[in-house]
């Protein structure tokens, strides 16, 4: 009948799940999904801190770590905020002098003789290792779309293609 309609109650709104806020985790945000095996050390940290941004991203997570979603008043513990800065300070300062050495062996490397395509592997697990110890600055800016970020992609291909060229056998001096 029309004047049996229940009407819903303020309590009713407040139980509601808010799917939309950052704090709401879905069932396929499992913890278990991204799990650290080894002790992070300092040849470690840039490959798991790379893998942990990229599972945060995916699971619009980030804000909890680069402190845009700030904690409630409810919480005590350090915010993922700080523990990040913590581990940052820790051990990124170890990936500048790894960095270095990356950037020597990507000097000294040379085709001698190997196929090319050996040659371009070597060089490319040197420029993996150096994108985890030394990575690119992202653009945080959402409003501007200023393009840092694919300019200096293409800064860094030109470098890498340079680097092809340099130590390529004299067989390839036409190129």
């Amino acid at each position: 009948m029309a004047g049996d309609k229940a009407e819903s109650s303020g309590d009713d709104k407040k139980n509601e799940i808010d799917t939309s806020s950052p704090y709401y985790i879905h069932p396929s945000d499992y913890p278990k999904q991204m799990q650290v095996n080894d002790a992070l050390n300092n040849s470690n940290y840039g490959e798991w801190k790379q893998e942990m941004m990229n599972f945060l991203l995916a699971k619009n997570k980030m804000g909890f770590v680069d402190g845009t979603i700030k904690k409630p008043d409810a919480k005590y513990d350090n915010t993922s905020f700080e523990i990040r800065c913590d581990l940052e300070e820790r051990f990124e300062k170890e990936g500048t002098p790894r960095a270095y050495e990356l950037k020597q062996t990507l000097n000294a490397l040379r085709q001698g003789g190997a196929f090319v395509s050996t040659y371009y592997t070597k060089l490319r697990t040197a420029w993996d290792e150096l994108q985890t110890v030394l990575p690119n600055p992202r653009c945080t800016c959402e409003w501007c779309h200023c393009g840092i970020s694919k300019q200096l992609n293409e800064v860094k291909e030109k470098e890498r293609s340079c680097e092809i060229l340099m130590g390529l056998d004299d067989d390839f001096s036409v190129v």
